[in-house]
C-alpha cells in the first residue's frame, strides 16, 4: 500500500506540474502580446519637439506609472509585494504560499508600468505569476509542502521558459536563483514545467528566437584576453547597476506619500526617457540593434541625432552615449520601482549587458583592430551581466544560447561569465533579488544545514506557559506558583517585569514542605545563578542562539526583549527538533 500511495502522489505532482507549465506559458505570452500592442499604439503618436524628440515620452512613463498605482490601490487594494523577493521569502518564511492575488496582479500591473514607457522588464513579474499559479494550485490539491515548493518552482521555470521560449534556461533559473536542488524528484516535474511552457510560446508565437543572431565568429584562444577584459568591464557594469538601484530606491523610499513619489518618479523617469528614448520600456530593440552589430539606431528620436555628421557617428560620441544609456539604465530601473511602478530588473540587466559589450568593443577598437565583431561582444556582454547581477552563470549563459540560437559561442560565453562573476562576488555575494533577504536571515540556499539554522523560526519555538514570581515574593509565594504549574521552573522579575533570576523546583523540593519556613524565605534568595551565556534576545539570529546553547550547559535558555524583559524560554530539544524538522520537510528526496 504505501509504495501505491507514493507513486499516487508522484504522479499528481507531474501532471500538476504540466497544467502549472501550460498555464505559465499562456501568461507570459499574453503579457508579451498585451505589452507589444500597447506600446505599437503609444508609439504611433507623435508630437516633435523643437530640438527633436517626442514631447509625449515625457508624460507617458508618469501616466503609466499612475494607472499602475490606482490598479493596485482600487483593484488588487492590497499590496502586490516585491516580485522575486517575495517568492523567495514565500519559499524560506510562509511555506511557499503565495496570495491568491498574486496570480494577476504582477501580470497587470506590470503590463500597464511598461506598456507606457516603464524602464523595467517583464520578466520577474511573469516569474511571480507563474510562482503562484503552481503555489496556489499546489495548495488547492492540498500537496504536501515540498510539492507546493516544487509546484512553485515549477511555475517560474514555465514563465521563463515561455517568455523567452527557452525551456534550459526555465529550469536553470529556478535552480540557481530560487536555489533549488535538481534532484531527481524535482528535475522531471521542472522540465515538464518548462516544457510545456515553451510548446504554448512556440505555437503562439512561431518558432523565431527572441533575438536574431548570425555568428560571426569561431572561437579561438588567442582570443582569450579579449574576453576577459569584456568580462571586466561587465563586471563594472554589474556592480554599478547593483549599487545604483540599491541606492535610488532607498532615496525613493525618503517621500512617504505615493502621490509625491509618482511626480517625482515619473517626472525624472520622463526626462530621461526624452533625453534618451532607448530607456523606453523594455528597451529589447535596442538589443536588436546592438546584436546587428550597429549602434546608429540608438540615436533614434534623441535630441542628440544633430550631433552626427549625416549618418556617421563619431567612435568617442557612440562610447559616451553608451556609457550615459548604462549608468542611466540603473536609474530608469530603480526611479520606476520606487516611484511605483511594477516590474523587474532581469531586462534591465539585458540591457545593460548588451551596452556594456558594445562598449567593451568600442573602448578596444579605439587602440588596436580587434579580430572580433561588435555583435559578438554584445552578445556575450548580455550573458556576463546578467550573471553579474543575478549570481546566475549558468542560467545566463544557457538563456543567451537559447534566445539567440549562439550555440557556437558556448565557450566564449561561459569564460566571459565566469570572469564576471569571479569579479563581482567579491564585493556583492547575493543577486539583486536576494541581498535584502540575506541581511534579514531569511534567504534559503543550497546549503541545507546553514538554510535551517538561518531560516528557522526562533520565535514560534519560544515557550511561555511558565508561571513567574516577583522580587519581594516569598517562599509561600512561590508554594502557591507551584500549585498552578506544569514546569519545574519559576522565571523571577522585578515590577517592570525586567528578568531577574530564575529557580528550579529541584533546589526547593526540601523546604516546600515546611510552612514555617515560608516567610523566612524570599524568592531572590532561592535563585539560581545565571550568567549572560544563559540568556538570548528576541534579535539574536538562530546561529547566535546555537551558539549559546553549545556554550551554556543548561537545557533552556532565557529569552528576553532589548529591554531585559522576560519574555519566555527556549529549550534545548524543541530547537534541535525543529532543525531536524526543517530538513525533512525541505529536503526533495
Amino acid at each position: 500500500m504505501p509504495p501505491k500511495i507514493i507513486l499516487n502522489q508522484q504522479a499528481k505532482v507531474l501532471a500538476l506540474s504540466l497544467l502549472v507549465g501550460l498555464l505559465s506559458g499562456l501568461a507570459a505570452v499574453a503579457l508579451k502580446n498585451l505589452v507589444h500592442f500597447v506600446n505599437t499604439l503609444l508609439l504611433r503618436v507623435g508630437w516633435p519637439s523643437p530640438l527633436g524628440g517626442n514631447i509625449l515620452m515625457l508624460l507617458y512613463p508618469a501616466l503609466g506609472i499612475l494607472l499602475t498605482i490606482l490598479f493596485v490601490k482600487y483593484v488588487v487594494k492590497g499590496q502586490i509585494g516585491h516580485g522575486l523577493p517575495e517568492v523567495l521569502y514565500s519559499i524560506s518564511r510562509k511555506n511557499s504560499i503565495l496570495p491568491p492575488r498574486n496570480t494577476y496582479s504582477s501580470l497587470i500591473a506590470s503590463t500597464l508600468t511598461v506598456a507606457f514607457g516603464g524602464s523595467v522588464g517583464l520578466e520577474a513579474p511573469i516569474a511571480s505569476t507563474g510562482s503562484a499559479i503552481g503555489s496556489n494550485i499546489g495548495r488547492l490539491a492540498h500537496l504536501q509542502t515540498r510539492h507546493i515548493r516544487l509546484l512553485l518552482g515549477c511555475g517560474a521555470a514555465g514563465a521563463i521558459a515561455g517568455i523567452f521560449k527557452a525551456p534550459i534556461a526555465g529550469v536553470l533559473f529556478v535552480v540557481e536563483v530560487f536555489m533549488f536542488d535538481l534532484t531527481r524528484t524535482a528535475a522531471i516535474p521542472l522540465l515538464l514545467s518548462a516544457l510545456s511552457a515553451s510548446s504554448v510560446a512556440y505555437f503562439l508565437l512561431g518558432s523565431g528566437a527572441q533575438f536574431s543572431f548570425a555568428a560571426q565568429d569561431s572561437f579561438d584562444l588567442s582570443q582569450i584576453p579579449y574576453y576577459i577584459f569584456l568580462g571586466i568591464v561587465c563586471a563594472l557594469s554589474s556592480v554599478y547597476f547593483l549599487r545604483a538601484t540599491n541606492s535610488v530606491e532607498k532615496w525613493m523610499s525618503k517621500f512617504s506619500s505615493p502621490n509625491l513619489k509618482c511626480l517625482i518618479g515619473g517626472t525624472l523617469l520622463g526626462v530621461m526617457i526624452f533625453l534618451f528614448p532607448p530607456l523606453f520600456g523594455e528597451g529589447y530593440a535596442s538589443l536588436t540593434d546592438l546584436l546587428d552589430g550597429t549602434a546608429d539606431t540608438l540615436f533614434s528620436n534623441s535630441i542628440f541625432s544633430p550631433l552626427a555628421g549625416g549618418n556617421h557617428f563619431s567612435p568617442w560620441l557612440v562610447i559616451v552615449y553608451i556609457l550615459l544609456l548604462i549608468i542611466l539604465k540603473a536609474v530608469a530601473t530603480s526611479v520606476t520601482i520606487g516611484a511605483g511602478g511594477v516590474g523587474g530588473t532581469f531586462g534591465p540587466s539585458l540591457i545593460v549587458g548588451g551596452l556594456s559589450g558594445y562598449l567593451a568593443y568600442m573602448l578596444i577598437s579605439q587602440i588596436a583592430p580587434i579580430p572580433l565583431s561588435p555583435s559578438t561582444f554584445a552578445l556575450i556582454g548580455m550573458a556576463a551581466v546578467m550573471t553579474g547581477v543575478m549570481q546566475a552563470p549558468l542560467m545566463s549563459t544557457f538563456l543567451i544560447a537559447e534566445i539567440t540560437g549562439s550555440w557556437a559561442l558556448m565557450l566564449p560565453l561561459l569564460l566571459t561569465s565566469a570572469v564576471t562573476y569571479i569579479c563581482v562576488n567579491p564585493f556583492e555575494k547575493h543577486s539583486i533579488y536576494a541581498r535584502d533577504l540575506a541581511k534579514h536571515g531569511d534567504l534559503m540556499t543550497h546549503d541545507k544545514d546553514a538554510s535551517a539554522w538561518q531560516l528557522i523560526n526562533m520565535r514560534e519555538l519560544i515557550e511561555t506557559n511558565f508561571v513567574i514570581v516577583r522580587v519581594g515574593d516569598t517562599l509561600g509565594d512561590l508554594v502557591e506558583a507551584i500549585k498552578y504549574s506544569k514546569r519545574n521552573l519559576f522565571p523571577v522579575l522585578d515590577g517592570e517585569d525586567r528578568f531577574v533570576g530564575i529557580i528550579v523546583l529541584d533546589d526547593v523540593r526540601k523546604i516546600i514542605f515546611s510552612p514555617e519556613l515560608y516567610d523566612k524565605y524570599q524568592v531572590t534568595q532561592l535563585m539560581q545563578p545565571y550568567s549572560d551565556l544563559d540568556v538570548v534576545k528576541l534579535s539574536d539570529t538562530p546561529q547566535q542562539v546555537v551558539e549559546r546553547f553549545q556554550m551554556s550547559n543548561r537545557y533552556n535558555l532565557i529569552v528576553v526583549d532589548e529591554n531585559d524583559k522576560y519574555v519566555g524560554f527556549l529549550s534545548r530539544a524543541n530547537t534541535f527538533s525543529a532543525y531536524r524538522r526543517f530538513i525533512s520537510e525541505s529536503s526533495d528526496e
